[in-house]
């Protein structure tokens, strides 16, 4: 195994047949006739999209009654709110009652912990005994079996140190801590005996804990691995060796190695327990949790913080705009679609997918935010909109992004990178499907995934800019490869995360198993591929002024 993250992992880079790698000196298409065009397609289809979308809700509608029950009183323009979406629901329900948490926490980390630079012990002692207090409160006596698990992984670590047997039982330990809490459904103390059985009634306000445990397995995870990996090279040869940068750069923080005292079990479980990332990340890892405490990063400042606070309650404001005006969550879940023109069954699943991206950037803007007024530094999971992607390696690089960092580091590079990559890509997302959830649509969704890049992979070596980017036709041509990919990814999200592989059968079926359904699939395609020019000129743009998220 190996952690030399210098070596690029496919997953982790654009293929060069849709990346237009063009010269810096690729004339700007802004303000030519072609992109006029565009323009007007975008004024003209983008509204019709959303109107298709909102007539759906509107109480006149055949199949309003079918999913009617499913929203509930809302607060903007007189309308109904579609909350239906669980996962969303609870965030929502419970947003007063962090916000609360967050600034109880935070007035107490900055008040005991003032002299953070001088004293880490003390941030980590303080981080520690609010994160043991804010578990409890969840999860009630589940402490007990949370701490059992967690222990147990470090005494792994701890036993086996850098040997061969430390990643081999840590994946297996962890692996099948996914199963069993799943199929024991968080365990009952009432299975060790009847004295035992009171316990079970003190369950937190948060009594699925292993729900949110999947987490904090990727926290034991790190932990042992950056343990194991610092044997191999400790951070004294670092400082013998390598001229080490102060401050560290982000990169630095998570491949150079802890001091081999700080892989301790106090930091241990301060970093798996850390209130602000507790529930659902981003992910950090452990070399960069324990650099940050020893060493604060610099991005941070009062400016930044605030800036990002405004933003976050943008895009809430946005969210809530969207679940007054657009029912397709509950349409979807009661599949109240009977009749509806393949336009407006594509709406219902497009939307669905942008309900998606909000409900899930909300949270971990809301709790990266925590971590950052609190002084630790996390990378930002949706670094671009989920309309704004054409390559399916891009997508899975700017979504969820510090999880893509987190397979890259711990399965795409152990399992031997580039080198073995049509092996590794069904390793990664065969375990990212089951982390979501062990249930057949996900490992479909996962399954999917794979099969779906292949075509992506075959093209960028058969079609690369090397051999044919001074073409004319490059930039067309790539862009219909771009099509496909995007049809491609929005099926396969649709099956994984929401109208299952019935409802997505049922779409194909109407899209293509009728003449007019086949007619809007080919004005459909002609969108996407102006959508797709207009983003290849967007990443131009980015790359012309310097900008690295352009390789996004």
């Amino acid at each position: 195994m190996t952690t030399d993250e210098t070596k690029k992992p496919a997953l982790d880079q654009p293929p060069q047949s849709l990346s237009l790698s063009q010269p810096y000196t690729s004339p700007v298409l802004w303000n030519t006739k072609e992109f006029y065009f565009y323009y007007l397609c975008f004024a003209t289809v983008i509204p019709y999209m959303f109107y298709s979308a909102y007539r759906l809700g509107r109480e006149d509608n055949p199949n309003y009654e079918k999913y009617s029950d499913l929203l509930s009183e809302g607060w903007l323009f007189g309308r109904k709110l579609d909350n239906s979406d669980a996962q969303y629901a609870q965030f929502r329900a419970h947003l007063p009652v962090l916000l609360c948490l967050m600034a109880i926490y935070l007035q107490l980390s900055h008040t005991i912990g003032r002299s953070t630079t001088k004293s880490p012990t003390r941030r980590i002692n303080f981080s520690l005994i609010s994160s043991l207090v804010v578990v409890t409160v969840f999860h009630g006596t589940s402490i007990l079996k949370i701490l059992a698990i967690v222990s147990t992984n470090y005494m792994i670590a701890k036993l086996t140190g850098g040997t061969k047997w430390n990643p081999i039982l840590t994946w297996t330990f962890n692996l099948l801590i996914l199963f069993m809490n799943e199929w024991y459904q968080g365990y009952s103390f009432a299975a060790l005996g009847p004295a035992f059985a009171w316990m079970d009634k003190y369950d937190g306000v948060q009594s699925r804990w292993q729900i949110l445990f999947n987490f904090s397995t990727l926290r034991l995870i790190s932990f042992n691995m950056d343990y194991y990996w610092q044997f191999q090279k400790s951070r004294l040869d670092y400082e013998k060796k390598d001229h080490l940068i102060h401050p560290p750069t982000d990169k630095e923080r998570t491949t150079i190695p802890c001091y081999e005292s700080e892989y301790n079990y106090k930091n241990f479980l301060a970093y798996v327990l850390y209130t602000p990332l507790y529930l659902c990340g981003p992910i950090i890892t452990f070399n960069d949790f324990i650099s940050q405490i020893r060493e604060p990063s610099q991005k941070i400042t009062r400016k930044s913080v605030g800036l990002y606070a405004i933003r976050l309650a943008c895009v809430i404001f946005v969210m809530e705009l969207t679940l007054h005006t657009l029912y397709v969550v509950a349409i979807s879940k009661a599949k109240a679609w009977e009749g509806d023109t393949p336009l407006e069954m594509s709406m219902i699943g497009y939307f669905n997918l942008i309900i998606i991206w909000m409900k899930l950037l909300i949270p971990w803007r809301f709790f990266r935010l925590w971590a950052m007024a609190d002084g630790i530094w996390t990378g930002e999971n949706m670094v671009r909109c989920v309309s704004n992607n054409f390559s399916a390696q891009r997508f899975w690089k700017s979504w969820h992004r510090t999880y893509n960092r987190w397979t890259v580091r711990y399965i795409y590079i152990p399992l031997g990178g580039a080198k073995y990559m049509m092996f590794n890509m069904w390793a990664v997302f065969t375990f990212v499907a089951l982390w979501h959830d062990i249930e057949l649509k996900l490992l479909a969704w996962g399954w999917l995934i794979c099969i779906f890049l292949a075509p992506e992979i075959i093209a960028s070596a058969m079609f690369s800019y090397k051999k044919f980017g001074q073409k004319p036709y490059y930039r067309f041509v790539c862009g219909i490869g771009a099509v496909a990919n995007i049809m491609m990814m929005m099926i396969a999200n649709l099956v994984g995360f929401c109208v299952g592989l019935d409802g997505m059968k049922e779409m194909l079926q109407k899209i293509f198993g009728t003449v007019p359904g086949l007619i809007y699939l080919v004005s459909a395609s002609a969108c996407i591929f102006i959508c797709v020019q207009v983003m290849f000129e967007q990443r131009e743009s980015e790359r012309r002024r310097g900008d690295i998220k352009w390789t996004m």
